[in-house]
């Protein structure tokens, strides 16, 4: 007698085409893709298939602008604005790199020789 053992195929998902197109996407797949609520969702059809392909409308060098600690920043620099605060300005690229250096502990020069400036 031949041993025949149960082939375990992949674990496979349906779900419904309802009203619209609208369809849902399996809890375990969004927590996967850490897909959210608004996200957007790239739709091809290839080889007679859906696919569906999560889409950053941010760009993924550009993300850390949008970090909650950047846009606090971001409204810290706003609301300065809007009082009237206007920062330090500097006559020339010179004071202006004098003053990083020197907030930063550092010789002028010596970044000056390293830069090629």
């Amino acid at each position: 007698m031949t041993d025949l053992r149960r082939r375990r195929r992949p674990h496979l998902v349906s779900t419904p085409v309802r009203k619209k197109g609208v369809v849902t996407i399996p809890q375990e797949i969004r927590e996967q893709l850490d897909l959210q609520e608004g996200d957007q969702l790239v739709v091809a059809v290839e080889d007679g298939r859906i696919i569906l392909t999560p889409a950053s409308v941010i760009p993924d060098d550009q993300a850390w602008f949008w970090t909650p600690a950047w846009q606090a920043k971001e409204q810290e620099v706003d609301e300065a604005i809007a009082d009237g605060e206007r920062g330090e300005v500097f006559e020339d690229g010179e004071d202006f790199l004098r003053s990083l250096a020197d907030d930063a502990g550092l010789d002028l020069g010596e970044i000056k020789n390293r830069a090629d400036v």
